[in-house]
């Protein structure tokens, strides 16, 4: 069983820039689609940005400023997060599954889940 742990959240002003990390403990998880989601007090979970063999997909809210991508080394799947917004703040999930042709952006689509790291951007 794969577990995932999220780490590299923080408090930063806005325009700053903030690494996400999600390790994965008990096996490689390289071939899973894996995935980061974001919830915000009182809003439901988002898709933030995906991952797998075939490619990379991005919520149109984050375009252009987060970039999730692989360290196959460190077994783990990272989350580069740029010109940060007070609008980003939110807890910020790490999620996987098994291999999936494309990329499912429902929460439901995912069965591994990390315990989440606070994200905090002021303006």
């Amino acid at each position: 069983q794969v577990r995932l742990v999220e780490s590299g959240g923080g408090v930063v002003q806005a325009g700053a820039s903030l690494r996400l990390s999600c390790a994965a403990s008990g096996r490689s998880f390289s071939s899973h689609t894996a995935a980061w989601f974001r919830q915000a007090p009182g809003k439901e979970r988002e898709f933030v940005a995906g991952i797998n063999w075939t490619g990379t997909k991005t919520s149109d809210s984050v375009k252009g400023r987060f970039t999730i991508f692989r360290d196959y080394v460190k077994n783990t799947v990272n989350l580069e997060m740029n010109s940060l917004k007070p609008e980003d703040t939110a807890a910020y999930y790490c999620a996987a599954r098994g291999g999936s042709i494309g990329i499912p952006d429902g929460r439901s689509d995912y069965n591994l889940w990390g315990q989440g790291t606070q994200v905090t951007v002021s303006s």
